[in-house]
């Protein structure tokens, strides 16, 4: 596929054979210090419900907050939807979200550990996703070297549960092996309405490879946001990029 802007591909594109994926924090909406506390402008609402209708329902958020979160960031819109880095789905508002096949619940005693872990390291904190825990240090980059080793050892002691380690922006998190936001892309292109498209997917950080290798798999597209990553074939500056970009999406229905 030639290389173009995302804007001069989008115009290219027919409208009812694109599907499109779309990470949230550093993606769709600026990072903050911490996950609670980003913004969520009205205006990407209403991009959003009319993306999603201009495409048939062909839109998806694939992110590693829960579902149940993106319904609060959003509300009252409700997505299709993959959650903590593909561990849960939704394949349709209208119905429950499922959990991956390979994805379990971290042990308590696993929460308890980190946390004990955490008291060394004071200006971080985690988050218990039940199926990943988020280890932030946004306020403490210059613990970063200390705390991945002291995860990496934490890791190690609890090798039976087959655990890796993603790094995103300013956060290490926790997960089993088997589920990745790749995988949950190619269960949604398994399906309709997004079966037989063209996917993109847009993200931001190492989280986001295995989606962008999954797309690229299906003959479609993958943007980064901020820098280039493995993949991708755009970097747009920055998530306010990606907002006005996703706005002429609503634009195009009926297009051509």
């Amino acid at each position: 596929m030639p290389s173009t802007s995302a804007d001069e591909f989008q115009d290219g594109l027919k409208i009812e054979r694109t599907a499109l994926f779309l990470d949230v924090d550093g993606t769709l909406l600026d990072l903050a210090p911490r996950p609670g506390a980003v913004f969520v402008p009205p205006s990407l609402i209403d991009s959003l419900a009319r993306a999603d209708d201009a495409l048939g329902g062909a839109l998806a958020l694939v992110s590693g907050r829960s579902i149940d979160d993106l319904d609060r960031l959003f509300a009252p819109l409700q997505l299709r939807a993959s959650g903590v880095h593909g561990a849960q789905t939704r394949f349709s508002p209208n119905k429950p979200k499922e959990a991956d096949e390979e994805a379990e619940g971290l042990p308590r005693q696993l929460w308890m550990a980190l946390t004990e872990v955490l008291f060394d390291f004071p200006g971080t904190f985690a988050e218990n996703k039940r199926y990943s825990f988020a280890v932030h240090y946004r306020t403490v980059p210059m613990l970063k070297p200390r705390l991945r080793e002291a995860l990496q050892c934490l890791l190690a002691s609890y090798a039976a549960l087959q655990l890796d380690m993603i790094h995103g922006h300013s956060v290490f998190e926790i997960k089993p092996r088997g589920f990745d936001k790749g995988k949950a892309i190619d269960r949604f292109i398994s399906r309709e309405p997004f079966r037989g498209r063209i996917p993109i997917f847009v993200g931001d950080d190492a989280t986001d490879e295995s989606g962008f290798a999954a797309v690229v798999s299906h003959g479609g597209r993958a943007f980064s946001v901020g820098r280039e990553r493995p993949g991708a074939s755009f970097v747009f500056p920055a998530p306010e990029n990606v907002r006005c970009w996703l706005a002429r999406f609503g634009q195009r229905r009926g297009s051509t």
